[in-house]
């Protein structure tokens, strides 16, 4: 397993350049932060890579395949993602919502098996959200919608999980309980890659960060040695410190520069 390599990758929209070249490479298996300030161009990073958007110029290989260039069915077994916007229109159960992450499972004209309704059974208990497999997903709060989202993820069975914002609309105890998931998922071998505006829930639950600025990638690297005070006010304009106690995740404290 070689996981996701990213060469020179470079995305317009409406003929504005909003990713500019990146480059870089996220370990298999591991939990990986996509970090930046507001605009720095993590969710349009994210769909590019869930080929959702094209890119302008660039390679993105997964495990050593082009994931752009795979047939549709092949490329959703392989990679899901997880939008920020939980909202919904749609007037569909949750077990509904979450079957839909069966879908490239399935042969053409195929019914849903035991095992696909287990693996959606299965997804529900991974989210705490089992009792309420039978509600209409248009009834739910929007902190609901985003573990039902999660949960048609895992339905979905993927190598490859990106996610934009996976704590949105979360309380802190289903933020804490998210983020361990996705910790569990990268232990069971699934690369990992989460955009997150918090930078104490990167430092405390990420293997390797990924740190964008206007579109290009300013820093890489395992966590620790990357997420540092400096590259914080450099990229933030805010003075960090690093905080580590025994039995607890790193945080990190904030101020103002003077």
């Amino acid at each position: 397993m070689s996981g996701l390599e990213v060469e020179a990758v470079s995305v317009r929209r409406n003929g504005n350049l909003i990713i500019d070249g990146v480059t870089c490479e996220i370990p298999p298996g591991a939990v990986t932060a996509l970090v930046g300030p507001n605009g720095s161009g993590k969710s349009t990073l994210l769909h590019t890579l869930a080929a959702v958007l094209p890119a302008a110029a660039g390679v993105i290989r997964f495990d050593g395949d082009e994931l752009p260039s795979m047939h549709r069915r092949e490329r959703a077994r392989t990679v899901a993602l997880v939008e920020q916007d939980a909202a919904t229109e749609l007037s569909l159960t949750v077990a509904d919502v979450v079957a839909l992450g069966r879908f490239p499972h399935l042969g053409l004209f195929a019914d849903e098996t035991a095992h696909d309704r287990d693996a959606v059974d299965a997804a529900l208990r991974a989210v705490r959200m089992e009792g309420f497999a039978r509600r209409d997903i248009t009834s739910l709060s929007g902190g609901e919608r985003q573990r039902v989202l999660l949960a048609r993820a895992l339905a979905q069975d993927t190598r490859l999980l990106l996610l934009d914002e996976p704590t949105n609309h979360l309380d802190i105890a289903a933020q804490l309980e998210t983020l361990a998931l996705l910790t569990a998922l990268a232990e069971r071998g699934v690369t990992v890659i989460a955009a997150l505006h918090d930078l104490t829930l990167a430092a405390g639950w990420s293997d390797h960060v990924v740190v964008l600025d206007r579109g290009t990638v300013v820093a890489s690297g395992a966590t620790t040695q990357t997420l540092t005070p400096a590259l914080i006010d450099e990229v933030y304009g805010v003075r960090a410190e690093l905080i580590e106690r025994p039995g607890l995740r790193p945080t990190i404290a904030f101020s103002r520069r003077d």
